[in-house]
């Protein structure tokens, strides 16, 4: 629908819809650009409190998806006035602010309005120097790919939605989507990504799609080198994928080759749609191994996943064993 609006053409607008990227960046002087993003959702959890704080984690993720710092930030809310008490909100804009702090930007306001349902998020501004955005569309030939986090919360989520998780697992949840990328997108600067992205609605498979297209590369993905949280793969196994997870694999699956005598539940958790996940790095070697090991020395779970491959106009994805 974007694609058939009349978007003027602004040549200070650095990264706009083309290439589906993370945020917006529109250059401000020579050293200094832009940074413009947003989102909310539902929650995912019954703490209130750690509601807010996952909804702000994964909504900074894309300002340091594009290699920026997060500014400014401002609150989101769809309220159901009459159905929860106003504790509910107060928790919730609570752990947000919490978020926001560890990130280093200010709450400077934001917007509310009475719905049925709770929703939460932030709009969020960051800056970047014009020379040194991370866009998803900078992959070349031979660049290994960098995962930071764990695949998993979209299934973890529905199993504690279906009162089935414990407590183990749900802290598992918590940990890995309240963790904001800071650490991962601090630490691949030195090294200089060609391309970058975060895996968050479209799940993994979906996300590095995106990069294959706008890159217009083949990328190929080593299905067992693939972190997962241990317990969403015992979910997944049960069959708690959620609605999201077979809406991507539908709309993506024409442009993914699966290996035969794959894992079909581990392959059906690429379509996971995850919440706050991690980054997509592409660097070449040897810099994306010396990244991996910094990271790993940070205590994140990065690890190389795949590569990318020869030119492909419409861009394509391969999942090997």
């Amino acid at each position: 629908m974007v694609s058939r609006l009349p978007v003027k053409i602004d040549p200070r607008l650095l990264v706009g819809t083309e290439t589906s990227d993370d945020a917006g960046v529109y250059q401000l002087s020579e050293d200094t650009a832009l940074i413009q993003t947003l989102d909310f959702f539902t929650p995912i959890i019954d703490s209130a409190y750690d509601f807010g704080r996952i909804a702000a984690a994964n909504a900074l993720s894309d300002v340091y998806a594009m290699g920026g710092e997060p500014l400014t930030a401002m609150n989101i809310v769809c309220f159901p006035a009459d159905e929860l008490p106003e504790k509910v909100l107060e928790e919730t804009l609570a752990g947000g602010l919490e978020v926001i702090h560890a990130a280093g930007a200010a709450l400077v306001g934001g917007h509310s309005v009475d719905d049925k349902e709770l929703k939460y998020g932030l709009s969020v501004t960051g800056l970047v120097h014009p020379e040194r955005i991370w866009t998803n569309s900078g992959a070349a030939a031979g660049d290994r790919i960098i995962l930071t986090k764990p695949l998993g919360t979209g299934v973890l989520a529905t199993a504690v939605k279906g009162r089935m998780a414990g407590e183990q697992a749900t802290a598992e949840l918590i940990a890995v989507t309240t963790a904001l990328n800071r650490d991962a997108a601090l630490a691949a600067r030195p090294f200089e990504p060609r391309a970058c992205t975060d895996v968050t609605g479209f799940g993994l498979a979906g996300h590095l799609l995106e990069m294959a297209r706008a890159s217009q590369k083949t990328i190929t993905l080593s299905l067992a080198q693939v972190p997962v949280i241990q317990s969403a793969l015992e979910f997944a196994r049960m069959g708690f994928f959620p609605a999201g997870a077979y809406g991507n694999k539908a709309f993506f699956s024409p442009s993914v080759t699966v290996a035969e005598d794959i894992d079909a539940i581990r392959a059906d958790l690429l379509f996971d749609p995850q919440t706050s996940g991690g980054l997509l790095l592409c660097l070449a070697e040897p810099a994306a191994s010396e990244l991996v090991a910094a990271l790993q020395e940070k205590g994140l779970s990065a690890c190389i996943i795949g590569d990318v491959c020869g030119p492909d106009s419409c861009g394509s994805l391969r999942v090997e064993p």
